[in-house]
């Protein structure tokens, strides 16, 4: 993920005689040092606190299993993990071929009109799944915009967005972009031969997708599918709005709850469920990693040096057409335009008029509240500075495993996949217990480093990729000819890498600033008065009630992304790899 840009050759540093100081090594063994902490820190806290009888604060706690054996023993979460594992199930067998479906359409095929769809595929990506939850309620719940057009059209309505099918529907189409990324990431490394032939063969366009394409890109496909499996089991925004209405727990709303499930934060019990999750979820990880290796090698699979020629759908034009845009319908326009409209207007429902319900008033009332309008600030600030901040610390870890292949980098290649299998919800509720509980760290609970710091954690693996994607473009011929004429390691980073990296990280910059604003999960345990982000108070102000402020702030934490994504656009950042 970089910048289309041509590169300039920066200058060589002067001869300065090979010599190897001892600094550049101390830094890269202090950033292995502060990556193994903040990021196994957390880990331990929660296996720590699983293993007490009562949470940290409770007099005198014993080392004890009793936690493990409330929550086995508790109806709940096996009712929890049943509905997780449909959940996810579901999800992957609607995500993975509609996804797999879209990047052929897009990368494989002339479908008119694909650089501007392309962007509006990956919108559920960087909007806010708590936001797509309030924009469903709104447009498709049982007294929905889009609910009652259709009742008045032709009758009751057939769907449920309340009911576990219903989750895991809107939770399957809203992660069909991961599922595109890897997949026409793949299909793009792809040469047309071989559907040119079956096309001279007779074979349909939807054949060939079934039977060329797709199979020779069948391990990133795979590779998508225990992604959304394992994301299957971190949702949390969607069950939470949808599921909570008629009792349906999944494994993290099932968490979540467990806070006032003895009238006491259970902070034991709820360490239990995360290092369930945990053990759950990196199996899955370590997996995808293990098929994205064998990934690699069908990127030896091209004809003619990689010639590409777009497929013709012929009079297949209309279904692709049709079947991208009932997609981005179902899944774009008819939350974000729900939640839109019902922050402009006053009440809604059978026999209301929308025109004469319009109101400014909920925009009027976010910026008269100072908690709402800091949220808007702080929410800006950890997407622009933080983000900034967090690609800088990216950017140290990759240099401390570039070009190398001894023991650390390999102990770094898999520690920075450990918080990918963390959910944001657990990462904050471990940052809490840091934050608590270690000496030294209690007075910076309640500011906006916290928030920071968790986010950057969660993210590693993202961050990582991106700033990877950036460094892989620059071949090792220059760097080994600063070496040769004497350059250290400092001076061949900040002088050779650094320079012909600066468009790819001002890309990873603009990329970690869209998945900073639209986080919720990880700053709900972390929010407090002055630390307040949009994505946790849209989550703590819905479960209030307030229903009309949510839908504006909604609309503005939309607006912010969309702005964001715009720019990155124009300065030509690529959002597939």
């Amino acid at each position: 993920m970089s910048l289309s840009k041509t590169l300039p050759q920066p200058a060589l540093p002067a001869p300065v005689g090979r010599r190897w100081p001892i600094a550049p090594h101390l830094t890269r063994w202090l950033v292995i040092g502060v990556t193994v902490l903040v990021v196994l820190l957390p880990l331990a806290m929660i296996a720590y606190q699983s293993l007490l009888s009562a949470p940290f604060f409770m007099p005198n706690p014993q080392v004890s299993l009793d936690a493990y054996r409330f929550v086995f023993e508790d109806p709940d979460f096996w009712f929890a993990l049943k509905n997780s594992l449909l959940i996810a199930s579901g999800m992957v067998l609607i995500a993975v071929p509609l996804g797999a479906l879209l990047a052929f359409l897009m990368v494989r095929t002339d479908l008119p009109g694909r650089r501007w769809i392309e962007p509006l595929l990956l919108t559920p990506i960087f909007v806010s799944a708590v936001v797509l939850a309030l924009g469903y309620v709104v447009a498709a719940g049982p007294s929905g915009l889009y609910t009652i057009w259709w009742r008045q059209a032709f009758g009751q309505e057939w769907w449920d967005v309340y009911s576990i099918g219903g989750i895991a529907v809107i939770a399957g189409l809203t992660h069909v972009p991961h599922v595109y990324l890897y997949a026409s990431a793949a299909l793009r490394n792809l040469g047309s031969d071989v559907e040119e032939a079956a096309r001279i063969a007779g074979a349909s366009p939807l054949r060939v997708a079934r039977d060329v394409s797709l199979p020779m890109v069948m391990p990133s496909i795979l590779f998508a599918g225990v992604l959304i499996f394992f994301l299957g089991f971190e949702v949390f925004g969607l069950p939470l709005v949808l599921g909570d209405p008629n009792g349906y727990l999944v494994l993290t709303t099932y968490m979540y709850k467990l806070a006032s499930k003895l009238g006491i934060p259970s902070y034991h019990l709820m360490a239990v469920v995360a290092v369930l999750i945990v053990l759950v979820t990196f199996p899955l990880v370590l997996l995808q990693r293990r098929l994205l290796r064998s990934a690699n090698k069908y990127i030896s699979i091209k004809g003619k040096g990689g010639r590409q020629v777009p497929l013709r759908l012929g009079g297949w034009r209309w279904i692709a057409i049709a079947v991208v845009l009932l997609w981005l319908f179902l899944t774009v326009l008819v939350p974000v335009s729900g939640i839109v409209m019902r922050s402009f207007v006053s009440q809604w429902g059978e026999g209301i008029s929308l025109i004469d319900a319009f109101t400014l008033q909920h925009y009027r009332d976010v910026f008269d509240q100072d908690n709402l309008v800091r949220a808007i600030v702080n929410t800006l600030g950890i997407g622009v500075i933080g983000g900034a901040l967090a690609v800088a610390c990216y950017t140290a870890i990759s240099f401390a495993g570039h070009r190398r292949n001894d023991w650390a980098t390999k102990l770094m290649d898999y520690l920075v996949l450990v918080p990918r299998a963390v959910p944001g919800l657990l990462a904050g509720l471990a940052f809490l217990w840091v934050f608590l509980f270690v000496p030294g760290l209690k007075e910076w609970r309640n500011s906006m480093f916290a928030i920071w710091i968790a986010y950057t954690v969660i993210w590693l693996a993202y961050g990582q990729r991106v700033v990877q994607s950036a460094l892989m473009q620059v071949g090792p011929d220059l760097e080994e000819a600063a070496r040769t004429v004497g350059a250290t390691a400092s001076q061949v980073s900040r002088h050779v890498t650094l320079p012909l990296v600066r468009f790819g990280l001002l890309s990873s910059w603009l990329l970690v600033f869209l998945i900073f604003e639209r986080e919720y999960s990880t700053g709900v345990y972390l929010l407090s008065p002055g630390t307040e982000v949009i994505g946790a108070l849209l989550v703590s102000m819905w479960a209030s009630g307030a229903t009309d402020l949510v839908a504006a702030l909604s609309v503005i934490n939309i607006v912010m992304v969309g702005l964001g994504l715009a720019v990155a656009l124009r300065f030509g950042v690529k959002l597939h790899d």
